[in-house]
């Protein structure tokens, strides 16, 4: 498989707080990667390094390497272009309060599309990307906030989707969630692996076994294992992994 992000020797320090020890793992392209482990672990903290969200917090150091399509990004890439190739959807909808047109258009216009047909398209397509387009294509001009919780977290990946990024990190996208809107978000999510690499943070094992290819293990900033998810979680080769996904911790 191809890899499209390398990570090596990564650790990360809150102040002496150190948060991520010695992480290295390949994220394979096209493929859908589920970070498990219990709350504090550091899988969304690791999430964050992947598009350097985590230099807007004071006092985070960190060091090792992450290649992004061979490139480190902490040293050959600008952090608006990389964050328009590796996008984020967070745990909780986020619209902006403005239209559902507006919300889509935001990005593209960010980076300098301004031809109103060109624009049209990108709504359209990125709406259809993110199965939302039927539900919404006769009320664009009406805002998101109206939108349902479901349908508002389909938004913000439309939103994703409209700067035509090569990765998506999703950070717990259906935690804010019922059944319903989760199993829609889930089934978009094992729709956009044709087209975008996809790691996500989440607590719903579950939810990792039904859609992932590939699951990493997180334990006090450690990654315990590594691997495709079904051996992952039918075979797991650590002790720790398996306490985890039998329920005797975490």
């Amino acid at each position: 498989m191809d890899k499209i992000i390398q990570i090596s020797d990564l650790n990360l320090y809150y102040g002496t707080n150190h948060a991520l020890k010695d992480v290295s793992m390949e994220i394979e392209k096209n493929r859908i990667t589920a970070l498990i482990g219990p709350s504090g672990c550091g899988k969304s903290t690791f999430l964050r390094t992947l598009n350097r969200m985590n230099d807007l917090i004071e006092n985070v150091k960190i060091s090792g390497s992450i290649l992004f399509e061979g490139r480190d990004i902490y040293k050959n890439y600008d952090k608006i272009y990389l964050r328009k190739k590796v996008g984020m959807v967070f745990q909780k909808p986020n619209p902006f309060p403005m239209s559902i047109y507006d919300n889509i258009a935001y990005g593209p216009r960010v980076h300098g599309i301004k031809s109103k047909s060109k624009l049209d398209d990108i709504v359209e397509n990125s709406l259809k990307g993110a199965a939302l387009w039927d539900e919404v294509k006769d009320r664009l001009s009406k805002s998101a906030i109206g939108l349902s919780g479901g349908q508002q977290q389909r938004l913000c990946i439309a939103r994703t989707l409209a700067v035509e990024p090569d990765v998506i990190l999703m950070d717990e996208p259906t935690s804010a969630l019922d059944p319903i809107s989760t199993s829609k978000i889930e089934d978009l999510i094992a729709m956009l692996k044709q087209k975008y690499t996809v790691v996500i943070v989440t607590h719903n094992m579950q939810q990792a076994g039904r859609i992932s290819d590939t699951t990493a293990f997180f334990l006090s900033g450690v990654v315990v294992e590594l691997g495709p998810t079904e051996e992952l979680f039918y075979k797991p080769k650590d002790k720790r992994t398996e306490d985890y996904i039998t329920g005797r911790f975490g």
